[in-house]
């Protein structure tokens, strides 16, 4: 009896083996070879597949060659640092060709044309590609990654929070907060007989992070606080990870890793939901949400009364990671990137001056939403900043099915890699001088900045356009103006231009630079 059981045992595993072995031949040899060879009969090619890891190690290689590369203050060519490999795959194989994200195929599409029809989609043919476990817990499944009626519903939540109206309302909240270490820096200057020398980058970290926490969370500041550590960490988590080959089940394996990141989550939504019970007590005893970003959407999601929530609690935690996230660490790059550009580029600085203290008045004198929205050069270096140093440097979407785009069939499951940081350099679009700094481009808007109305992608396009952008351009003004109405300031000696992404792109060594009180 016992060897016929042990023959059945046999039997199965001999099945699943070849069950396994014919998965895996169809995944990482049968179906790479058929996809390469479609793309070939439409002409387009790229660097060759390699069993399971795709092109990840020869990617990793030519981002480890440029990894010490410093550039000229005066250059802004940043690719070859942060996109080696996608700047040899061009040269060698055009603006759209075919590369390996391990066995998956990616296809880079560095044509405006489609890149437009991806990002424009309505149907769903283009959905957000899974970004894995550790980004999932750091910004939450929210806008940023959820699709169709989903979408729909969160969207229809948080939107009223991100209306021109109620963020003009923040604008006090974001100068109060600037205010705040403007004054430690004007301590320092004048301490060292009115010039000293501040790292810029790490204090515009801990001001847009006091910022999100204070007009997000209102009086749950410190709680915000708490948020805003387990994110930095969680981001450190997710960079480390980003480049590896995806194993299916792996994220469930109780990893070093894994278990450090099930904790940070917990301890996330556990911070969270004790706020939002908070202000859903307060709101039962007829005291309201707030006026903050939380108490705008949990307020626009109770609906009418009678009628049940638009969306879950664990909907609106996931919504608090990707507005908290998204809302202090790209601005505080933009603002880091703003401040090099202008520091060394002192006739803008001095422009920028000159309007803020036409529009806004001096020192003392509020900042109120409606003059900050008239600083027109403002505006116009902070889109410059963003073409030459956007926080993102690639948008990715993945093929819901088989379709075609621009003619070209394209299998279904295939990503489609919109490399943005080298499109805002290309000189057919943009013109000779695409590698420059030039705010002059966006004298009459940004759909006239270039060749192609939707050329400027920092903030995507379309449908699922970034709905903070506005958000993230208003505190930077409200900061710029804050800056610049106490202080000069220029670039420090010591400083290495030597951009890196680290999930979103930043000074590899910081920001040093030189204040002097005015």
């Amino acid at each position: 009896m016992g060897s016929v059981y042990l023959l059945a045992l046999v039997a199965l595993a001999v099945v699943l083996a070849t069950w396994v072995w014919t998965v895996a031949m169809q995944h990482l040899v049968w179906r790479p070879y058929a996809v390469a060879k479609a793309f070939r009969r439409q002409g387009i090619r790229g660097p060759a597949y390699r069993f399971f890891v795709g092109n990840n190690e020869e990617s990793k290689a030519m981002r480890v060659a440029t990894a010490d590369d410093v550039l000229d203050l005066r250059s802004h060519d940043i690719i070859r640092r942060v996109l080696p490999q996608y700047q040899a795959w061009m040269a060698a194989h055009g603006k759209v060709f075919l590369s390996w994200v391990g066995y998956r195929p990616a296809l880079c599409v560095a044509d405006y044309d489609m890149a437009k029809q991806i990002l424009s989609n309505k149907t769903g043919l283009h959905s957000k590609t899974d970004p894995g476990p550790n980004i999932m817990a750091l910004l939450g499944k929210g806008l940023v990654f959820t699709e169709g009626d989903e979408w729909a519903r969160h969207r229809r939540v948080v939107h009223p929070a991100f209306t021109m109206d109620k963020l003009k309302m923040m604008s006090k909240t974001m100068e109060e907060c600037a205010a705040k270490v403007i004054r430690e820096w004007e301590a320092r200057a004048m301490a060292a007989g009115g010039v000293a020398q501040v790292e810029v980058g790490q204090q515009f970290v801990e001001l847009t992070a006091n910022v999100i926490s204070h007009t997000a969370f209102g009086s749950s500041y410190k709680e915000g606080r708490e948020v805003f550590e387990a994110q930095r960490e969680l981001q450190y988590i997710a960079f480390s990870t980003i480049n590896k080959v995806h194993v299916p089940g792996l994220e469930y394996v109780p990893t070093n890793t894994n278990v450090r990141r099930w904790q940070l989550n917990r301890k996330v939504r556990s911070t969270l939901m004790a706020i939002i019970d908070e202000r859903q007590a307060a709101a039962k005893d007829a005291k309201g949400y707030g006026n903050d970003l939380l108490g705008l959407m949990l307020e626009a999601n109770a609906g009418k009364e009678g009628q049940r929530a638009i969306m879950s609690m664990d909907d609106i935690v996931a919504e608090c990671k990707t507005f908290f996230f998204a809302g202090h660490d790209t601005t505080s790059h933009l603002l880091t990137w703003a401040i090099f550009l202008l520091g060394t580029h002192p006739e803008w600085q001095r422009k920028l001056r000159e309007e803020v203290l036409r529009e806004c008045g001096g020192v003392g004198a509020p900042l109120h939403g409606d003059a900050l929205n008239k600083l027109k050069l403002a505006t116009m270096v902070l889109y410059e900043t963003l073409r030459l140093y956007g926080a993102v440097t690639m948008l990715t979407r993945t093929a819901t099915t088989d379709m075609e785009l621009g003619g070209m069939k394209i299998p279904k499951g295939t990503s489609t890699m919109i490399p943005i940081a080298i499109m805002h350099r290309d000189e057919e679009v943009w013109g000779a001088d695409a590698g420059e700094f030039n705010p002059d481009r966006f004298r009459d808007g940004v759909g006239r900045a270039a060749k192609h109305p939707s050329a400027m992608l920092a903030f995507s396009v379309g449908p699922r356009a970034c709905i903070g952008q506005d958000f993230a351009m208003l505190e930077a003004k409200a900061t710029l103006a804050t800056i610049l109405r106490r202080f000069e300031f220029e670039v420090a000696p010591e400083y290495v231009h030597a951009p890196a992404d680290f999930l979103t792109l930043q000074p590899k060594c910081g920001l040093p630079v030189l204040l002097k009180l005015l």
